[in-house]
């Protein structure tokens, strides 16, 4: 008999739920060697996780999945191997429970202090990303929660095994196997009650597209933190650095074009447009970038015979769905700025927060550029791709928030936790 949704992800709520007390009063020692016996068997397993992902990318790509989301899809022998290296790298990190945020002595006598406690049970929803459903896991425990995994359909069978791999080498160390649980079967049905178990449910995270995030901020019963749409832009001042801006704007578009921390505008200042655009665009192009560029940067291809009718960078005059879009591509819209603020206002108007790079040599200009920017990352000479749990030594992250709350940007170990306040008297009562 099929189990209802409601009713099925209620009961595996309950479960993670009980499960999550084993984790509240486990010692850091336990959650890493949880991680590392995880790590251990992700390599063991390699050869039976790649079987079930083989499955789901030729399944996806048989039904006209973009290139951008088969990449994410993909796993390969060195994905899943950095992925368990990722496992270490949390193993390793310094374990959040319990730090004290702050603490004092009050005149009354009493003491204070308000520690970092796990948050309980967190849900997850994501889409097409199997590393997801390991890198939540493994940030969760560490952080003393349960996760709840909702992972879709597109990786269904990867997640599967990961998900069942989990589960068994935490069984293995003496804990829980609800610890980490999947509600895929119930379908979209499933996530929509996952957003709605309050109360044995403390926190979800939606890790996606916009149209999922959106979904899941605007039907969500249970709070939630919302992790961004990557609209990122590099805005090349006239103080640049040639070699340094060329560098970055090609790797910030290209290194990998199908994730959220990839650049999809680029913002040149007028006064260094003609040395740098024809240079930095012939190397996007060389790539198979395509460009969608301002009628400033299509004169100045123009004038010096570099556009479709001369050297080969083909270009399309860019639209407004050109400055709002998040490519997930080899696509890139490219304006000529007059002026830093002229960048400054175009950021403001259709960046969605998550990453802005500047690329500049005179001091000035870029703490001016820093101090305006409300993004939840802003790159000073580095490409856009930096915004990265990984690469800013939080090991794996559970996506990043681009809202304006207590967790923004890449969300590691001390994002996942919550607070608590312990009061010490003596006996005291209040006047």
């Amino acid at each position: 008999m099929t189990i209802p949704a409601t009713e099925g992800v209620r009961a595996v709520a309950e479960r993670a739920k009980a499960a999550s007390r084993s984790l509240r009063i486990a010692t850091s020692t336990q959650k890493d060697e949880l991680l590392l016996a995880i790590a251990t068997d992700l390599e063991a397993k390699i050869d039976e996780i790649l079987e079930a992902n083989v499955c789901d990318v030729e399944r996806e790509s048989a039904n006209g999945m973009s290139e951008a989301l088969l990449d994410r899809l993909a796993l390969s022998p060195e994905r899943i191997s950095s992925i368990a290296a990722a496992t270490r790298a949390v193993a390793a990190l310094p374990d959040p429970v319990g730090n004290v945020v702050r603490g004092r002595h009050l005149p009354n006598g009493l003491h204070m202090r308000q520690v970092r406690v796990p948050m309980g049970v967190i849900g997850m929803i994501y889409e097409a990303r199997p590393n997801v459903s390991v890198d939540a896991a493994i940030l969760a425990l560490k952080a003393g929660s349960a996760v709840i995994l909702r992972g879709g359909r597109a990786a269904i069978e990867t997640n599967r095994v990961l998900v069942s791999l989990m589960r068994a080498s935490l069984e293995r160390q003496g804990m829980p196997a609800d610890l980490v649980a999947t509600i895929d079967e119930f379908g979209r049905e499933g996530g929509v009650a996952l957003m709605r178990a309050r109360g044995l449910v403390d926190l979800v995270i939606p890790r996606g597209g916009a149209s999922l995030i959106r979904t899941v901020v605007e039907n969500s019963l249970v709070p939630v933190i919302e992790t961004g749409v990557g609209n990122c832009h590099v805005y090349i001042d006239s103080s640049a650095d040639s070699q340094k801006a060329l560098a970055i704007a090609v790797n910030a578009k290209v290194q990998r074009p199908g994730v959220c921390n990839a650049a999809e505008t680029l913002l040149l200042h007028k006064e260094c447009a003609a040395d740098l655009a024809p240079r930095i665009l012939e190397a996007l192009a060389a790539y198979g970038v395509k460009l969608h560029v301002c009628e400033a940067t299509a004169h100045l291809l123009d004038q010096q015979n570099l556009s479709h009718n001369g050297s080969g960078i083909s270009y399309t005059a860019a639209t407004e769905t050109d400055w709002e879009c998040e490519y997930h591509a080899l696509d890139m819209a490219v304006k000529i700025v007059d002026s830093r603020e002229e960048a400054l206002e175009h950021i403001r108007r259709y960046s969605t927060g998550h990453t802005e790079a500047i690329v500049a040599e005179d001091y000035s200009t870029i703490r001016e550029f820093v101090a305006n920017i409300e993004s939840a990352a802003v790159m000073v000479n580095a490409s856009t791709r930096f915004t990265d749990g990984g690469e800013l030594g939080l090991g794996a992250e559970i996506g990043i928030s681009t809202q304006k709350l207590h967790a923004r940007g890449p969300m590691g170990l001390e994002e996942l936790t919550t607070t608590m306040w312990i009061v010490e008297g003596e006996g005291h009562v209040r006047n």
